[in-house]
């Protein structure tokens, strides 16, 4: 059983920005500007430890009522999303807290004459904001973000010629206004390159042409800094991005970095597993109610490559952006931090919290990425925990930072010594994993448990590494493993079988039938060959599911009740999966009574007569809970209202409840009906939410930026247009501003009304 990984990364456009002005420039702070000093590129990651981003401010850019960015725009863009002035109240509240980074997020094209000249006003405002953090003793990474139209293009795959001139021009200008700022200064190239307004802006399986732009782009920066005047041109750390600044590992496949250069480092975006931190598509697999086994593989997965493809190289890694959507799932999120820093830490990766002062809305719940009030510097109740784990594991002196950089080095029997599965190329492409044709695998070859006991399989393969799979007789009880190390050299992936398949496999081990190759791209498997294991200890990850067989008849009337046990006020989750021939899972929540028993209830007619390998399965808190005993028709009593959803199916499932004397939990077919706004069209209330406020302002630019991701129709549409009749504007977002700064009385007002 897996959940497929949602690669594709919508960013984050949400709320606010605007900008003032500044005045002198500052020299460098005591003896950070002394050549002594000189750090290695991994003593700064290391001494960055961990991060926050100024989002959605000095990166903000206004637009016209059609939702275009404006050519050029004044200082007041740094409000223009909705965030306040960047203050240094705000930036004292991080240093005490524990932030040692800051990433600025700036963007320029509107702040530029015809000649690429920046306008010394806002460049003085960003070197304002720059000295809020340094002068506190802090790293910060200064970039260029939003370069609309200019860099984030749909023609990028052929727009080398035109965006060189231009990026080099605004880096030689930031680079001479900073060039005395010492190595606590970094340099990001550009954030997320990508051919923007094209299908594959996102997500595209081999953006040859774009990472190629984009490599020689970067070479062009890395030329231009180190060629530069100022003490610290040849030691300040640069970091550059690959195409989007993916974590997948397709498009870290595609980076190249510049030869002979000691102070570069990868700069990724890593808001992983997407179904978890900000996805709210439960048809696609998004849930936040917990961080479910699956999730935390998931996460594992990337963040070892990330060690693997650069740490292991000797190539520093930048997190720049990472966080978790607030749907309201602290414990959850605070799960998925402990797991996430844990491990960066200990692979010597600073991460660098996104935060765009949105702390929640419920019109885009996957945008809730606020953490702290900007002007009081207080954090938010909500996410506060997030950030004490953040802090609690940074400080932990038993997690060492940097002590998992390194893969492991094992000896290996050669090849030729082993028993081969396959001998010859197959191909196989993770498009085509429908039936019947399952070309998302080898072929199955049939095995024992006799046959691998004190083994490990090594697969020689060309393209995406391969993930081995087994099963049973029937191909049921599907069991997949990752290798445990990686010869990138000779393309050789090892899988300790012996010690992985194990911790695994649910059942007997004698059942073990077939074994697989599974690819999530294209993978060409050359050979797959048992070999003897190393004598070598591997961490391997425990599955502590419970999982316990149903056994159905064809008839799917009524309910099927699961009884539980465990410990009162215990919360738990999983799921009933089956095969169809797909797998299909229908996840379940619910908290044990006070009497130490709950009841999960499932439709029967959601299970398809035809069902195969029918199985409960307990996720979440599995040692204080076990199923005692299962019903087949019994009646439905509920008293836990939850969320469910079904993976791999486009059934969408909710639950109900009624009042009963133990706790149970009873998944049913509903319907969801809005309830309609009952105020009157233009009122304001964009977001539906009963209340006209800022939420509203930010709704509406975000739908003009963004529509096809921010959609207003129908009501809430109706309720936007607030100024004259003609559709939604940028108009209507000011005067909601002007409504709500008491300029005028009231929703809405007709068109061509002067508002002073």
């Amino acid at each position: 059983m897996f959940i497929e990984k949602n690669v594709k990364r919508l960013v984050s456009i949400s709320a606010a920005a605007a900008c003032i002005f500044s005045s002198l420039r500052i020299a460098p702070i005591g003896d950070y500007a002394t050549a002594a000093n000189t750090m290695t590129a991994f003593q700064i990651t290391q001494n960055m430890k961990v991060g926050w981003n100024l989002g959605n401010t000095l990166d903000a850019y206004a637009q016209d009522e059609n939702g275009n960015p404006l050519t050029t725009y004044g200082l007041d863009s740094e409000t223009c999303w909705g965030c306040p002035k960047a203050n240094e109240t705000l930036f004292k509240a991080l240093k005490a807290k524990g932030f040692n980074t800051v990433r600025i997020p700036t963007t320029w094209f509107q702040h530029l004459d015809s000649n690429n000249n920046v306008d010394p006003a806002w460049m003085a405002r960003v070197h304002e904001v720059v000295d809020y953090a340094y002068k506190n003793g802090m790293y910060v990474i200064l970039n260029i973000h939003h370069e609309e139209g200019w860099i984030n293009r749909p023609d990028l795959a052929t727009a080398y010629d035109d965006i060189k001139p231009r990026l080099l021009k605004l880096w030689e200008q930031i680079a001479t206004e900073f060039k005395d700022y010492d190595q606590h200064l970094i340099f990001e190239c550009m954030n997320e390159p990508r051919a923007k307004g094209t299908d594959w802006e996102w997500w595209y399986a081999t953006p040859v042409a774009e990472a190629d732009v984009i490599n020689k782009l970067e070479a062009d920066f890395v030329k231009l800094i180190r060629g530069m005047d100022g003490p610290y041109a040849k030691t300040r750390l640069l970091m550059l991005p690959g195409y989007v600044a993916s974590s997948d590992k397709t498009f870290l496949n595609q980076i190249v970095l510049p030869e002979n250069d000691d102070f570069l480092a990868v700069s990724i975006h890593a808001y992983t597993p997407y179904n978890f931190t900000m996805n709210t598509d439960e048809k696609t697999g998004a849930y936040h109610d917990t961080f479910t086994k699956e999730f935390s593989n998931d996460l594992a997965y990337n963040l070892q490559n990330f060690r693997d493809m650069f740490i292991n190289k000797d190539v520093p890694v930048v997190i720049g952006e990472m966080g978790t959507s607030n749907f309201g799932n602290t414990q959850a999120r605070v799960d998925w931090t402990t797991q996430y820093f844990t491990t960066t830490k200990k692979y010597g990766i600073p991460c660098v919290l996104w935060d765009n002062n949105i702390e929640s809305n419920p019109k885009a719940p996957g945008e809730c990425h606020g953490y702290i009030n900007r002007e009081t510097g207080e954090w938010y109740s909500s996410s506060l925990p997030i950030i004490n784990k953040m802090m609690e594991i940074m400080n932990d002196d038993k997690i060492v930072w940097g002590s998992e950089g390194k893969m492991p080095e094992y000896s290996h029997q050669d090849l030729s010594a082993g028993k081969a599965l396959i001998s010859s190329d197959v191909e196989i492409d993770a498009a085509k994993a429908a039936a019947p044709v399952y070309g998302n695998t080898t072929p199955g070859v049939e095995i024992s448990w006799n046959d691998l006991k004190g083994k490990e399989v090594a697969i020689k393969y060309t393209g995406d590494t391969p993930v081995l799979c087994f099963s049973d007789k029937s191909y049921d009880n599907w069991t997949e493993i990752s290798p445990y190390t990686v010869d990138e050299k000779n393309g050789i992936a090892y899988y300790l079988v012996d010690k992985q398949l194990p911790a695994s496999w649910s059942g007997d081990l004698s059942n073990v039938n077939h074994i697989q190759a599974r690819t999530a791209a294209v993978t060409v498997v050359k050979q797959m060959v048992v070999l003897n294991a190393p004598d070598v200890e591997v961490e391997v990850p425990v599955d502590k599911t419970k999982k316990y067989k149903i056994d159905l008849d064809s008839n799917r009337n009524g309910n099927l009740t699961i009884n539980l046990t465990g410990e009162a006020g215990t919360l738990t989750n999983g799921c009933l999966g089956f095969k169809t021939p797909d797998w299909t899972q229908i996840e379940w929540e619910t908290t044990i009574g006070s009497d130490g028993t709950a009841a999960v209830t499932i439709a029967l007619d959601k299970i398809p007569a035809d069902a195969t390998s029918i199985e409960f399965q307990i996720w979440y808190n599995p040692e204080k809970v076990e199923m005692k005993d299962y019903k087949v028709g019994a009646a439905q009593q509920t008293t836990t209202t939850t969320t469910t959803s079904t993976t791999t199916t486009t059934t969408t499932t909710t639950v109900t409840s009624t009042t009963t004397t133990s706790a149970t939990t009873t998944v049913t077919e509903t319907t969801t009906v809005s309830t309609p706004n009952t105020k009157s069209t233009g009122n304001g209330d964009a977001n539906q939410d009963g209340e006209v406020d800022m939420g509203d302002v930010v709704l509406i630019m975000q739908s003009l930026a963004n529509p096809n991701k921010y959609q207003l129709n129908g009501k809430a549409a109706e309720a936007a247009d607030v100024y004259g009749n003609d559709g939604v504007t940028v108009k209507d977002a000011q005067v909601i501003q002007l409504f709500l700064l008491h300029k005028i009385n009231s929703l809405p007002v007709a068109e061509g009304t002067v508002v002073d």
